[in-house]
């Protein structure tokens, strides 16, 4: 294996789940956002696309979820820490426009990678990957550029914690464990 990209600080489902209590919607994040987004506008806000540069594969969604929590607050400055009151069509809207920019990264950099290395099969998995919008996304992008799409099914793209929890199980079922002596090393 080869890696291509990494997260530099919040995750796709991190981020997820940061947005969708800023919003008042339900943990986990992803379903509920997911949701919320089918009657917004995922036009209505321009929300960043972080380390779009045209060489990167990395992501970063802090300032995407900080450009929520900015525009959650409103321009009165004295409501500092404070989500100012929202109709069910503006939360509908930032669930959709934020929504939109997490697959707009997700999908640019997919393909870039598959530029990248020629490949000819996409993988989706994980937590994110249960989102609908997203796999419609990959699906197009995969379609206009001749690749071939795996996604697990819904059912096994749970949180990742979950997912690590359960490969953990039976790895200790089967006898396989760490010797415990690594050490950590912090990589920018």
């Amino acid at each position: 294996m080869t890696l291509l990209g990494s997260t530099i600080d919040d995750a796709a489902g991190e981020a997820f789940d940061k947005v969708a209590t800023l919003l008042g919607l339900p943990y986990p994040g992803g379903p509920s956002i997911e949701k919320t987004a089918r009657e917004g506008n995922p036009k209505a806000i321009d929300f960043p696309r972080s380390l779009m540069g045209k060489d990167s594969l990395d992501f970063s969604f802090s300032g995407l979820k900080t450009a929520v929590l900015y525009y959650c607050q409103g321009q009165d400055m004295r409501a500092h820490n404070q989500i100012r009151q929202m109709s069910p069509q503006q939360i509908a809207d930032i669930a959709a426009s934020f929504q939109a920019a997490v697959i707009d990264v997700l999908i640019t950099k997919t393909r870039r990678a598959v530029e990248r290395i020629g490949a000819k099969t996409v993988l989706a998995g994980g937590g994110v990957a249960a989102n609908g919008a997203l796999r419609e996304a990959m699906e197009q992008m995969c379609r206009k550029n001749k690749l071939q799409l795996l996604v697990a099914p819904k059912s096994l793209c749970t949180d990742n914690a979950a997912m690590v929890a359960s490969l953990a199980y039976y790895k200790y079922q089967a006898g396989l464990f760490a010797d415990l002596s690594l050490e950590p090393v912090a990589t920018s």
